[in-house]
């Protein structure tokens, strides 16, 4: 027996040795790294406690030779079992030592307590840790023995503590443009067209582009791809476009034409052009898109490829180009026609002129502005971000068309690009606006001098009846900011964006399999190394939170990470809504149908009847726009693309309507005392105060604010001031406004006090 015994015990130490050993591939990433990414006592600041949190711990497998340790030694009582570990894992140096393997204080934590409950599991343990618990139990070791179980065990429930140096690998970002083979076999002949908006850049760009034998048009919106298709064709050059919601062959036969128009998230860059335009490529910078530009710039296989864009990018792309080996030649552009920033601001609807352009920077301001300007017999074109493409041209021809009694525009900020509009002036309705900044984090900031360049620079358009164009503001107070603003040069552009790849976030899973997709690409991200001085890393907030409203779906990773990438609004809970329930069928392998979608979208639908049906008709576009864009990576699931495009086009007929009577839909909502759910608006003081607080100047009213953020109507406000003041008879909400001069009584005053 004594002899079995000091059998067992020789081979317990081989074990032990042996998990020591095999667990020293732990220390290696952490050992190249500087002390403080091995774990602190202070974690405020330290870094790799941050990235040790995002990584949960996974259940431990049991094992299959458990009962041969109990046979082999015999029962062990929990309570010892529970004094063992307790001494094990307070013992400072077992900490020290955990430290100096890579598991940092929330490492340790969790893989103390998950080892602990394994301990007590003595039926699913692995026969050579039973045994080593009954030797410590009965005196014929020592808790301090434990330490490698403790090792193999962490590492089992913590995968990342043993592949830490692949997933650096995975995540080295330093020098994208390796990423490329195809674009890095040549040389290619970069040439920079900069200049302001108006100034003939693109236009120099495309005749290359039409001359050319073979050429790709890369644009940020779905517009500008579309008029390069239409033109191209027009002058004799077959193009095809390219969309994520849409593919037109311009060849009767249906075969590729040599050209091609397309959005940029859609660039080829395993296929050989002669020619490349990328169009607005001062986009790089942009938080959530700057990616596909930076993508595009680095990976088109092109022998020329011709940039267009602001200015303060050429710095950018040379130092861009040093990682390629290649040379940016510069062409410089000045504006066409004389832009002239008036010393007055308008104030008042009524001095509206025709050919002039209200740009609002949202959806409260775009209704109300229109309502007023109507409400005085003026006809108004309105255009924002979510109408379709369609019916923007709708309002864009009705507005540009000299026999039209259509003089004046309500615009958002959407009239930045992709519009050929005839603007004789541009009137700035406020200079503040809700954006997003690279961290994901939203707040109402005054726009920046690019962005004010580019609406500005939209009056006074080349070749149309207002080639002088003016700019102005609605508000006195905003003018002095418009001025500063335009008498700026653009921001120097300094960092593009990055963007983790399907195949990246497909390596990490591999080796984190019980990860989320949403944990994969914080983990990524936390982990990633980049060159700050040339690039970031895109925000990817709205990615994750598809990722999240679909993980309970069974769905493989790569399918999972196409769903995400899909153009869904999650603002818009009806489109969200949808969203899921088309990756729910997916998941089933059932076809999604024009049944399904007609069912869960109430189709055919009516002529709006008021702003929420409006916006509603505009989810159902965007829900048609998902189904498409899906159709065109999963054909099997999505195989009534065609029906579907068919209801968007007459979809698209019904919201042209509603918005050419966009007024009597704003009174429909006003004559209704009590508001829709769907349509309350809830503003708080400390909305205001952040909004006036934004403002130079005087601090705009609180009521004049209600009545800007659509809270309060104009005919509301009027009553108010009437009762306020005790008159009963209501004015009309056309001569109304907000004035300091009307005062109550002295005597009412005194007893109001």
């Amino acid at each position: 027996m004594w002899t079995f015994s000091l059998r067992l015990l020789t081979q317990n130490r081989l074990i032990s040795r042996n998990l020591l050993r095999r667990n020293d591939s732990i220390v290696g990433w952490f050992n190249s790294q500087p002390c403080s990414a091995r774990g602190k006592q202070d974690n405020t600041g330290d870094e790799s406690f941050k990235v040790s949190r995002l990584f949960e711990p996974a259940a431990p497998k049991g094992s299959s030779d458990s009962e041969l340790g109990v046979e082999l030694t015999g029962r062990i009582n929990k309570s010892d079992i529970l004094k063992v570990l307790n001494k094990f894992s307070q013992k400072a140096d077992n900490k020290s030592l955990c430290l100096e393997y890579g598991l940092d204080d929330y490492i340790q934590q969790k893989a103390f307590a998950s080892f602990r409950q394994y301990c007590f599991q003595t039926k699913s343990i692995p026969a050579e840790l039973y045994i080593k618990l009954y030797d410590i139990v009965n005196g014929a070791g020592h808790p301090d023995d434990l330490f490698p179980y403790l090792l193999n065990h962490a590492r089992e429930i913590f995968p990342h503590l043993s592949c830490m140096n692949d997933l650096k690998k995975i995540s080295d970002l330093t020098n994208p443009s390796t990423w490329y083979p195809q674009a890095r076999s040549k040389i290619r002949k970069i040439i920079f067209h900069a200049g302001p908006t108006n100034s003939g850049k693109t236009y120099n760009a495309m005749q290359r582009f039409l001359q050319a034998d073979s050429g790709i048009y890369c644009g940020p919106l779905k517009l500008l791809a579309m008029e390069v298709f239409q033109k191209s064709n027009e002058k004799g050059t077959p193009c095809d476009l390219v969309t994520g919601e849409e593919k037109r062959r311009s060849k009767e036969d249906g075969s590729e034409a040599n050209h091609v128009a397309i959005t940029i998230e859609m660039a080829p860059v395993d296929r050989r052009y002669d020619v490349a335009i990328i169009d607005e490529i001062q986009m790089l910078r942009d938080p959530g898109r700057g990616w596909a530009w930076t993508r595009a710039f680095l990976g088109l296989n092109a022998d020329e490829i011709h940039v267009c864009g602001e200015a303060g990018t050429r710095e950018l792309l040379e130092r861009l180009c040093l990682t390629t080996g290649e040379i940016v030649e510069y062409n410089h552009y000045d504006r066409l026609t004389p832009l002239t920033i008036e010393d007055k601001p308008i104030e008042s609807f009524e001095k509206l002129q025709p050919g002039d352009c209200i740009v609002c920077f949202n959806k409260t301001d775009i209704y109300t502005v229109s309502h007023e300007i109507e409400s005085l017999g003026s006809e108004v074109a309105v255009i924002y971000g979510s109408l379709p493409p369609n019916t923007k041209l709708a309002q864009v021809a009705k507005f540009n068309d000299p026999n039209n009694p259509c003089k004046i525009m309500v615009a958002t900020d959407a009239i930045g690009m992709g519009l050929n509009l005839s603007i004789r002036r541009i009137i700035f309705y406020s200079m503040v606006k809700l954006q997003q900044n690279e961290n994901g984090e939203k707040g109402i900031s005054s726009i920046s001098v690019s962005q004010a360049l580019q609406i500005a620079g939209r009056a006074g358009r080349f070749g149309t009846q207002w080639e002088h164009g003016y700019v102005t503001t609605f508000k006195r107070t905003d003018l002095p900011k418009l001025k500063y603003l335009l008498s700026e040069k653009p921001e120097p552009i300094t960092q593009a964006g990055l963007h983790p790849t399907a195949d990246q976030i497909e390596l990490y899973a591999y080796h984190l399999p019980n990860s989320s997709l949403s944990n994969l690409l914080e983990i990524f991200t936390s982990l990633s190394t980049v060159n700050d001085d040339l690039y970031f890393i895109c925000n990817t907030e709205d990615f994750k939170e598809l990722a999240n409203m679909i993980h309970h779906i069974p769905l493989s990773l790569r399918i999972r990470y196409v769903y995400c990438c899909a153009p869904v609004n999650i603002k818009q809970q009806f489109v969200c809504a949808m969203f899921t329930k088309f990756a729910n069928q997916h998941s089933k392998y059932e076809a999604i149908t024009y049944d399904f979608v007609a069912q869960n979208c109430a189709l055919p639908v009516r002529l709006p009847q008021s702003i929420a049906d409006l916006v509603q008709l505009e989810n159902i576009f965007d829900v048609m726009d998902i189904y498409l864009w899906l159709s065109y990576r999963f054909a099997d699931i999505y195989p009534h693309r065609d029906r579907i495009r068919a209801a968007q086009t007459q979809l698209d007929d019904l919201i042209q309507q509603a918005v050419a009577q966009i007024t009597k839909l704003i009174k429909e909502a006003n004559d209704n005392s009590e508001p829709s759910q769907s349509a309350k608006v809830v503003v708080t003081l400390d909305d205001y105060s952040k909004a006036a607080q934004s403002e130079s100047g005087d601090r705009e009213r609180f009521s004049e604010y209600l009545v800007r953020k659509g809270v309060l109507t104009s005919t509301m406000m009027k009553q108010l001031q009437n009762e306020f003041l005790g008159t009963s008879k209501p004015t009309d909400s056309r001569n109304f406004e907000i004035d300091s001069r009307h005062k109550p009584s002295s005597k009412r005053s005194k007893r109001r006090k």
